[in-house]
């Protein structure tokens, strides 16, 4: 199932948007044989309210004062479950993570970050990714994972400005 394209900075049907996100993430797990636990799947769900990106400890104040347990290793396991699986981004700059606009897809991925308001949205990387594999090929080198991200300001906060 191909999701339709959403651009997080702009308006959309943000249910159908996580809706369809949820689907796919079981649809992935599914495929690769890996369970989606209740945990897994609010923490997931958690991600999957706003185009932002959360902290662990944030999405772990949310999943204890639902009942799924206050220690680290809570949030800490279900979302490294979630990154193994292509569910769920790392944002680096932020040390957050942030759900996966294209799960089960092989892309690569460049990261939108609005430094006024740290709402996030995944562009398409490719080329950037072609451009970075040709370099490295160039000079011997193969490149097994990157991780792209701009900081900026989403429009919203550019009109604001």
């Amino acid at each position: 199932m191909k999701r339709q394209e959403t651009n997080a900075f702009h308006s959309h049907d943000h249910t159908a948007c996580s809706r369809d996100a949820l689907a796919e993430a079981e649809r992935v797990c599914a495929e690769k044989g890996a369970r989606l636990t209740p945990v897994r799947r609010r923490t997931l769900e958690i991600l999957l309210e706003g185009h932002r990106a959360l902290g662990a400890y944030d999405v772990l104040e949310r999943l204890s004062a639902e009942g799924f347990g206050h220690q680290p290793p809570v949030a800490y396991r279900a979302l490294d479950f979630l990154v193994e699986h292509g569910l769920v981004h790392r944002i680096r700059r932020l040390n957050a993570f942030a759900a996966c606009a294209h799960p089960g897809e092989n892309h690569a991925p460049t990261f939108l970050i609005c430094r006024a308001c740290d709402s996030v949205a995944e562009a398409p990387g490719d080329m950037i990714r072609a451009a970075a594999d040709e370099a490295a090929l160039a000079m011997g080198f193969e490149i097994e994972r990157l991780s792209v991200e701009a900081l900026g300001l989403c429009p919203a906060c550019k009109d604001a400005a």
